[in-house]
């Protein structure tokens, strides 16, 4: 048993990627997982994996999310990880959609505050809990032609330090963890751009990236999963942003 086994977690977009991650993360530490988010095929095969509850909810909707709190009423949830979120266009800004930046901040940014708004007062109400939003290394760092993405996750680290000072006297710890590039299916999309626009392989595109962190490579899932208990069990951590990046910097 551990300081975090008995209590109960909301992680969003957990059917995949790093929310599936942080939920399996959680679950190793006994903590009830109840996974949220738009697919409920994937969310299946996540209670499959760990028998958590699943509840499917667009947290980017008023409606949804205030029908998720109802649903879930009957749970004592004192940790929310919102997870959620969406990469957005490639493109200059000058090119970009106006409506593909509204759909970027609508998932990115406000999923984090109507979840933060419908979770957090029964949590002040017990006078305990704990909020861990991801945001991103991109959001603090040039990333060209992702302009919607880094503003995004900007708003969610301005939005956490907020919060944190608003839920500090309910006895509610807000922080936000920003990962760097994580291997997967998105990162190799990036590459084969990247070499499609310099006339090089991906495997050289992504050689050049990764010389630009310290460890030489790029996270996994599972470690930026394991930065959630990691964070919980610091009682004295709020108003922070934890940079996971493998030691990642802008050029």
């Amino acid at each position: 048993m551990t300081a975090l086994a008995g209590r109960t977690a909301l992680v969003t977009g957990a059917g995949n990627g790093i929310g599936r991650a942080i939920a399996l993360a959680l679950a190793a530490e006994d903590v009830h997982v109840v996974a949220v988010g738009r697919t409920r095929e994937r969310l299946e095969k996540v209670r499959a994996e760990i028998g958590c509850r699943v509840e499917t909810c667009d947290t980017a909707s008023p409606l949804a999310v205030a029908d998720l709190a109802d649903r879930l009423r009957d749970e004592d949830i004192s940790i929310l990880v919102n997870n959620a979120g969406i990469a957005g266009p490639v493109a200059p800004l000058t090119e970009v959609d106006p409506a593909a930046w509204d759909e970027v901040f609508a998932v990115n940014v406000r999923g984090v505050f109507l979840m933060c708004r419908a979770f957090l007062p029964p949590m002040y109400a017990r006078r305990r809990g704990d909020v861990i939003n991801l945001a991103s290394v991109s959001g603090k760092r040039p990333l060209a032609g992702r302009t919607p993405y880094t503003a995004s996750k900007m708003a969610v680290i301005g939005l956490t330090t907020t919060l944190a000072h608003e839920a500090g006297p309910y006895g509610v710890s807000v922080n936000s963890l920003s990962p760097g590039p994580v291997d997967g299916p998105r990162m190799l999309s990036l590459f084969q751009r990247e070499a499609e626009r310099t006339g090089t392989s991906p495997e050289a595109a992504e050689a050049a990236f990764v010389s630009r962190a310290a460890l030489g490579r790029m996270l996994t899932e599972t470690e930026v999963a394991a930065a959630v208990p990691a964070m919980l069990r610091m009682p004295g951590l709020t108003a922070a942003d934890i940079d996971l990046s493998a030691g990642m910097v802008a050029r």
